[in-house]
């Protein structure tokens, strides 16, 4: 079963979440609120998000500044952040936004349409990486002996890299896909750049399987 991708809200008013929650539903995934820069500070402490949107003007701590803390934190500086804002106060307002880690900025009211596109992006680049991460594990398990599937039953080597290979290239396939749809929407630059490193980790991945392979130059010393 695929688990549900979470998404961070985090906004100081209630009507502003529930308006988040009501364009977000659509994409079935795990909505998290936070009232405060401190209180999604705490959630990220425990939980993986896949995106993080974050309203600008907050009491207390502002949206920059929680912005600061999340890029500091080693487990959770890569999360994308789209920065929210209901003012404008010209490119220099902007400037700072991006220079504090956001991969986008959207002032209020935003194209409902558009937040959930984008949005849409970085839950799908997510669930790629999560694929990935699987696909690694797998081959550890290998590497380390074993030869068992996850379910425990034994498996000939050659039949477990035969699953890896097969699942990898499911998720080649698609990663291919997405970077083609990124590609000719013209989407964020940094929603490119992210499925770009995705699509190389994959290709450092299957280099590994393919030297796994009997026969090859490689197979024996890295199953060695």
């Amino acid at each position: 079963m695929v688990q549900k991708a979470k998404i961070l809200l985090v906004d100081d008013r209630p009507e502003n979440l529930l308006a988040l929650e009501a364009i977000l539903s659509a994409l079935d995934q795990t909505l998290v609120r936070a009232s405060s820069g401190e209180e999604a500070l705490k959630a990220l402490l425990t939980d993986d998000f896949a995106v993080i949107l974050l309203d600008v003007q907050m009491p207390g701590m502002d949206g920059f500044e929680t912005a600061a803390h999340i890029k500091r934190r080693e487990r959770t500086r890569d999360i994308p952040i789209i920065f929210l804002t209901a003012i404008n106060h010209g490119p220099h307002h902007t400037f700072r936004g991006y220079a504090a880690g956001a991969v986008d900025y959207i002032s209020k009211p935003f194209d409902p349409w558009v937040l959930r596109a984008k949005v849409s992006v970085f839950v799908e680049l997510y669930m790629k990486n999560c694929q990935l991460r699987e696909q690694a594990a797998l081959l550890r398990l290998q590497l380390e002996g074993g030869g068992k599937a996850a379910a425990g039953e034994a498996k000939e080597p050659a039949g477990l890299l035969a699953e890896l290979s097969a699942r990898l290239a499911a998720v080649e396939e698609q990663a291919e896909a997405l970077s083609k749809q990124l590609g000719d929407e013209s989407t964020d630059a940094a929603a490119v750049a992210t499925a770009a490193h995705l699509e190389r980790k994959l290709t450092g991945l299957r280099r590994a399987l393919d030297a796994l392979e009997p026969g090859s130059s490689g197979g024996q010393a890295a199953v060695n």
